[in-house]
């Protein structure tokens, strides 16, 4: 008996649907990066990518609990003097919810080489409606 090690040749990816709407941004962010891993798979390795696709519908209207919609800021930088930006995550979750949940997952996911081909699995919608029909992904359970 010899121990199973995922590689590219023997990973079966499957397409997953996430509805975010009504539940907390962090914790619909937390089980997309679990899924865009593998980490729920029984064949799961560390060093390979063998994460399945992840759709998110309804990203507007996730939930930021507490004063986090106020108080929590969305911070770039150009790296100029004075090229600081700041944006109110009420402002950003109005304008742009899908960069809201991408900066979520994206922070949820492990700093290497896999995280860049795992984000790219990850499709995010505003509304309901997604583009992905033809490829049969399956309602993820409410857990």
């Amino acid at each position: 008996m010899s121990t199973f090690m995922a590689n590219k040749g023997n990973i079966v990816r499957k397409w997953y649907v996430l509805d975010a709407a009504g539940k907390p941004l962090g914790k619909t962010a937390a089980l997309a990066a679990d899924l865009l891993r593998g980490k729920r798979k029984p064949e799961y390795t560390p060093h390979a990518d063998c994460g399945d696709f992840v759709i998110v519908i309804n990203a507007e209207k996730a939930v930021l609990t507490g004063k986090k919609l106020d108080q929590k800021f969305y911070r770039t930088h150009s790296g100029w003097v004075g090229g600081l930006k700041e944006v109110k995550y009420r402002t950003l979750m109005q304008s742009k919810p899908e960069l809201a949940m991408k900066l979520a997952v994206r922070g949820m996911m492990p700093r290497n080489v896999i995280t860049k081909d795992s984000l790219s699995r990850l499709h995010i919608y505003r509304g309901g409606e997604h583009e992905h029909a033809a490829q049969k992904p399956e309602v993820w359970a409410a857990e």
